[in-house]
């Protein structure tokens, strides 16, 4: 049984003080991921990612997929996914994910998981907050830049790294760690326990 503790950093929120602190959190991560791609240059869209097999725009389209599953398991539909180009497709994503956080009842109900009973709101804090961090990372080195992650993300990284043990190399999720030098930066050992390179 893993437990987390994602509340100790000091992470980006919503401004929505009212609601759940696992949620806001989660929110602001959503935020932050919004910014990072706001920017994109349509052409660097269909760049190959470090997600072998998948261009930049293939890997936001998985976001948006997961993220979707996620929510329909509990019963909150986001809808299907969004047209348009992809920071338009995000835009409608994100209007729909925020919609359905309204549902604090939804999201804070107990109930059980790989890792024995959780929530919602638990798995967004955890595995989902990981995907949109390595994920902006992933588009970013998709089209030639190397996105600089803060300290309290590469703390929530290494925090999932470290609880969810050799379960974060079963096929379909990270690729097993690369060696890198002895003095290489926390960033480029952090993604390197996730299979990536810099």
């Amino acid at each position: 049984d893993v437990s987390y503790s994602f509340n100790t950093f000091s992470l980006p929120t919503s401004t929505l003080a009212f609601m759940d602190t696992r949620i806001t959190q989660f929110l602001g991560h959503v935020d932050t991921f919004t910014q990072r791609i706001a920017n994109l240059h349509t052409d660097h869209w269909e760049n190959p990612s470090p997600c072998e097999g998948w261009t930049a725009k293939e890997v936001l389209d998985h976001v948006i997929d997961t993220q979707r599953d996620v929510f329909g398991k509990r019963g909150l539909e986001l809808g299907p996914h969004p047209d348009g180009t992809p920071q338009e497709a995000w835009a409608a994503h994100t209007a729909a994910l925020r919609s359905a956080t309204n549902d604090e009842e939804t999201l804070l109900a107990t109930h059980d998981s790989f890792f024995g009973p959780t929530t919602l709101a638990d798995t967004l804090l955890s595995f989902y907050c990981f995907d949109l961090i390595i994920h902006a990372w992933d588009i970013h080195q998709a089209t030639g830049n190397d996105l600089k992650l803060t300290s309290a993300e590469l703390d929530l990284l290494e925090t999932c790294i470290r609880s969810w043990g050799e379960v974060l190399y079963q096929e379909g999720i990270c690729k097993p760690p690369v060696e890198v030098p002895d003095d290489a930066d926390r960033q480029t050992r952090i993604l390197a326990l996730t299979g990536r390179r810099r």
